[in-house]
């Protein structure tokens, strides 16, 4: 035991003390902070600034369209009118098109029965925010003129229009409580990536510790004093050591500025995030079980393989399920109690991910959260176990890539 804690000791020194864990202390959450700021300036402002002609057949439709999109202050939009328009018009805006004079046109054609059919012709065939901002207008502007058309007056029609923002509230323990979709999505978002951004990390730390003390013969001198259950055992808890001091590091940051005036101001309306006791602590939880979980199995990977280039080429495979996990956010956040989800969440290679999701979203029943506690629990010593063996062994192997069946006989062996 006392060789374990003095190889902790030395990783944990040796990696808080590097240069490396000054700078990704530093700017891991300014790069988050800037990520999710650049992220909602560009959505809010995206498709802003242009320049548009709304061509109809039918001048009350353009004038409804164009008042429509002026409604939309922050698009900044030049909307001119074209009305009405011959079929000869449409190459000349064609042309303007193509000349820059306008970045696009909207061409409306509605008939003797009300129906109408919409076409954008535009520079930009992937512009997004500019279909879906076009698309509501027009909705909107043939909805008012139906009203009207039947009889309600136009300011009736244009307040039966008006969009309804919805303030969402959460159930919990019986009780409303304020609650915010974005927030939550957010704060569930930033949570989950900062456990697989730390579980890979550190992970891979521990794989790149064994292959650089591997490929520079130390671990012979080492053996001669140490198990190489001994030195394994070090290197995750030192390693691990150091990712919860970083953890602690920003959770600390994040309360200095929380107390602060200036997050009173910003978290506030949509962007009102709650975090729980109960959730942090189960994040830690779920750091160490996932850490222990990946980090076992890199160090195993490691001791297979040749150099860190061959370590890297395998790594992607490892952690598949960290990222299958990662790209269901969308799906699990809207559906927290659903079938998959929870499979997902019970999976222990998705558990650390998948299962702090559905706690972000809805809390979900204890009896979840402990069997997915206990099978993650099982699979890391499972892990443990097999990537003790293959470890013991493969540290020593030199100038040869291990193969399935060497490996299996490593098994057998050890």
């Amino acid at each position: 035991m006392r060789d374990t804690w003095l190889i902790a000791k030395r990783e944990y020194l040796e990696q808080v003390r590097g240069k490396a864990f000054r700078i990704t202390t530093i700017l891991i959450p300014v790069i988050f902070a800037a990520v999710i700021a650049i992220s909602f300036v560009a959505d809010k402002y995206s498709g802003s600034g242009k320049h548009f002609t709304v061509a109809a057949n039918n001048a009350t439709l353009a004038e409804d369209v164009r008042e429509q999109l002026l409604t939309d202050k922050d698009a900044d939009l030049h909307v001119d009118i074209l009305a009405p328009a011959a079929d000869t018009d449409r190459q000349k805006l064609v042309d303007q098109v193509s000349q820059k004079q306008i970045d696009g046109f909207l061409w409306l054609v509605q008939d003797a029965n009300g129906q109408t059919a919409a076409v954008y012709a535009g520079r930009s065939s992937g512009d997004f925010s500019t279909a879906s901002r076009l698309s509501e207008s027009v909705d909107h502007a043939i909805l008012e003129q139906q009203l009207t058309g039947h009889g309600v007056a136009s300011t009736d029609a244009t307040m039966l229009t008006k969009g309804v923002k919805i303030k969402t509230r959460q159930v919990r323990d019986g009780k409303e409580v304020d609650s915010s979709t974005f927030g939550t999505f957010i704060a569930a978002y930033v949570m989950a990536f900062l456990l697989t951004f730390t579980v890979m990390m550190y992970g891979m730390n521990v794989g790149r510790s064994v292959i650089q003390e591997k490929t520079s013969r130390i671990f012979e001198v080492m053996l001669s004093t140490v198990e190489p259950r001994d030195m394994l055992a070090g290197k995750l808890i030192g390693i691990g050591a150091v990712g919860l001091t970083q953890l602690a590091i920003w959770a600390a940051a994040a309360g200095i500025f929380l107390s602060t005036a200036l997050a009173a101001t910003l978290m506030t309306g949509e962007f009102q995030i709650h975090i729980s006791l109960p959730e942090v602590i189960l994040f830690g939880v779920y750091f160490l079980l996932g850490y222990a979980l990946y980090s076992t199995l890199f160090a195993g990977l490691a001791a297979t393989c040749e150099s860190e280039q061959e370590l890297q080429q395998y790594a992607p495979l490892a952690a598949v399920p960290v990222w299958l996990s990662f790209s269901m956010i969308t799906f699990i956040m809207s559906n927290p109690n659903s079938f998959w989800s929870v499979v997902v969440s019970l999976f222990p290679p998705c558990a650390p991910i998948a299962m702090f999701l559905r706690i972000a979203s809805q809390f979900p029943p204890l009896w979840q959260i402990a069997v997915s506690l206990i099978l993650l629990l099982l699979s890391v010593v499972f892990v443990v176990w097999f990537s003790s063996r293959i470890y013991r062994i493969g540290i020593l192997m030199y100038g040869k890539r291990a193969t399935l069946p060497e490996i299996f006989r490593w098994l057998r062996y050890s």
